[in-house]
């Protein structure tokens, strides 16, 4: 009696084994190799830990009322290229606000070095829609009064300046003696000394009360309605002005390249050489070349299909280098009308530039100027997160170790995936808080 149940359990066993034997297990599908660049989804889709978002002190919060009375009128003297001059014109409102003193439009004047003709505040950016804007903020006004009007202001040097006191106790003593005075923000100035009705200014000024003027803002959409979508926005720093700027020598350039940059370079410029040449390409003191920048952009898994808005000034050199991998690439002089575009300043033509790279899908930069910060942080207030620098210390320090091919594209991934992840490199001011998430 106990013989037929093993012998059921046998013939059931029998029969497992032999189902086993004709159908195997699938075979097992290896895994996308996590160091393999190729096997990727672009840089965009990591998963970021950390976000930079507009503080709510002052986006909700109540205003401290303005002084009864004004203590003068203070200009804002702005130099350099549009958006370094947005910047001091930032600080400038922060400023103002800190002294209780009326705010007179800022005057906007290009460096020599620039190679670019003038434009006022007025022809790029709403004078009316800004003194709306920054209404309980600060008091702006176009027009200063019949008995000032007439005198030049005193100008104030702030260029050792820092901070909170040293405005109050050099600043305000002339402005309370002269009732007009004219400033340029000093660069190194501590804000977070500013009481925070000051930063409140200097964050509406910034991000919620400079809108371009109506042409301008016409050109902008009409512009944006001819890049094909979805597209990235690539400020490419390449010139011969800011290659010479950098004093950085470079093997491999054209003719032409070599030519431009002599010129631009003259007596007071020249390059590095030697092992002080290496050290500052190791510190990451060197501009990308398009080539190098499309390097970067496979590493990073970017499609080399994908549409580029080349965000640049006029007269980039070895653009080849990029439109050889990256062919879908277009520009505001080739997509604008010729008298549309030949009719434009340099700040008009950059205030374009801000705004495509503002409201594009992606932003990448090859630099870390006054422009990629506005940008970064204009993008963090609209909720745009894929904003990304590219390394041009990683990639120096990489390539000078020998590294090239699949070994630098990995090192590139790692190095740009941790700086996304991280948000690191947004140079986002006091008007912006971190949120982990």
């Amino acid at each position: 009696m106990r013989v037929r149940p093993l012998f059921v359990i046998i013939s059931t066993l029998s029969l497992f084994l032999a189902v086993v034997l004709i159908y195997p297990s699938p075979p097992v599908v290896p895994s996308k190799s996590s160091d393999s660049t190729s096997a990727k989804s672009d840089i965009w889709s990591v998963q970021r830990i950390v976000e930079w978002r507009p503080c709510k002190w002052w986006l909700q919060s109540h205003l401290t009322p303005l002084p009864a009375k004004s203590n003068g009128y203070i200009r804002v003297d702005c130099y350099g290229g549009l958006n370094q001059m947005r910047r001091d014109f930032c600080d400038g409102v922060g400023i103002a606000r800190l002294l209780n003193a009326t705010l007179v439009l800022p005057k906007f004047e290009v460096a020599a070095y620039w190679n670019e003709s003038s434009s006022g505040f007025s022809d790029v950016f709403d004078a009316d829609y800004l003194i709306t804007q920054m209404n309980g903020f600060v008091n702006v006004v176009k027009e200063l009064p019949p008995e000032i009007s007439s005198k030049e202001p005193h100008r104030v040097d702030c260029s050792k300046r820092k901070g909170q006191f040293d405005y109050i106790e050099s600043v305000l003593p002339f402005l309370l003696k002269y009732h007009y005075v004219s400033i340029t923000p000093a660069v190194s100035q501590r804000r977070d000394r500013y009481p925070k009705y000051a930063k409140a200014a200097l964050c509406q000024a910034c991000y919620r009360a400079l809108k371009l003027t109506g042409s301008l803002e016409k050109k902008a959409n009409k512009l944006l309605e001819a890049i094909p979508k979805p597209f990235l926005s690539l400020h490419l720093r390449f010139e011969p002005d800011m290659v010479a700027y950098s004093q950085c020598q470079y093997s491999g350039l054209s003719p032409t390249s070599m030519k431009a940059l002599e010129a631009a370079r003259g007596d007071d410029r020249k390059p590095w050489t030697g092992e002080a040449a290496r050290i500052w390409r190791n510190r990451g003191k060197c501009p990308l070349t398009p080539n190098e920048t499309a390097f970067i952009l496979k590493a990073l898994s970017i499609p080399t299909n994908t549409n580029i808005y080349l965000a640049a000034g006029d007269g980039l050199m070895e653009i080849e280098g990029l439109t050889s991998i990256y062919s879908n690439v277009v520009t505001k002089s080739a997509l604008l009308s010729g008298e549309d575009f030949e009719t434009m300043h340099g700040n008009t033509k950059a205030a374009l530039d801000y705004c495509v790279s503002i409201n594009s899908d992606s932003y990448m930069a090859t630099y870390f100027g006054n422009m990629d910060k506005m940008v970064a942080a204009m993008r963090a207030f609209k909720g745009l997160y894929k904003t990304l620098f590219l390394s041009r210390r990683a990639f120096a320090e990489f390539t000078s170790r020998g590294l090239e091919g699949k070994p630098l594209m990995e090192a590139l991934w790692k190095a740009h995936e941790d700086d996304f992840i991280k948000g690191r490199g947004s140079a986002l001011s006091d008007c912006f808080c971190e949120f982990k998430l």
